[in-house]
């Protein structure tokens, strides 16, 4: 039987907070990645420690947007890290996603489209005039032009994204009922993976409160 698969979010610069996480989270039922954001990778010893994680499937959250030589320059300076997935905006343009791929090297390099804590108002007040499928979809397009290889978006857009972009889709805004926290495009679960999900990202849902029984309630909510 196929494993679902989870990244999750270690928001925190607390080493301590975050070895913790990574041992309760240890589980033959479910794949476990984790994803470093901007706080621990921009701490005093967040780098250190992601040196020493090569066991595990690692993620950094980067989301590198800017011209092309400095995104490439950028995934340079971090391969020592050596991480399984690194995340880059679409919004950067083509030449910077092709420019980022090709320092890449074995990392998997992930393309953000539209960030689930947007919506079709924020994104007016930046200034996009397109419906919030209009967008993503287009990223998926650069994604697959550039030959990326995974996608994040919501859960919400997995279907129609699919059928642009072939290769891992993988959906934050994850939560187990309607508590959107700072997020505005959101989905349980069960319903990311049922919309054709490959992995998902939790984060508070999780790392809030009893580890162990909140893992405990995900598998049996993916039952």
């Amino acid at each position: 039987m196929r494993k679902n698969k989870v990244f999750i979010a270690c928001d925190t610069t607390n080493i301590r907070k975050i070895k913790n996480l990574i041992k309760e989270t240890q589980n033959k039922k479910i794949i476990f990645g984790y994803k470093f954001g901007l706080e621990l990778l921009n701490s005093k010893d967040g780098r250190k420690f992601v040196s020493t994680q090569k066991k595990q499937i690692t993620f950094g959250d980067y989301k590198f947007h800017d011209i092309p030589n400095t995104c490439a320059s950028a995934l340079k300076a971090v391969s020592d890290l050596k991480f399984n997935y690194i995340t880059i905006h679409i919004s950067s343009g083509l030449n910077a996603l092709k420019a980022a791929k090709k320092k890449a090297g074995k990392t998997k390099l992930i393309g953000v489209s539209v960030l689930t804590s947007l919506d079709k108002k924020t994104l007016e007040e930046i200034g996009h005039n397109q419906t919030v499928k209009k967008i993503v979809k287009q990223h998926a397009k650069l994604a697959s032009k550039a030959n990326l290889d995974a996608i994040v978006c919501s859960a919400r857009e997995v279907k129609d994204v699919r059928k642009i972009f072939k290769k891992e889709i993988i959906t934050p805004g994850i939560r187990f009922k309607n508590n959107f926290d700072d997020q505005k495009r959101v989905m349980t679960p069960k319903e990311a993976f049922k919309n054709g999900s490959d992995w998902i990202v939790i984060g508070r849902p999780i790392t809030k409160g009893n580890i162990k029984n909140n893992i405990k309630k995900l598998i049996d909510h993916l039952k």
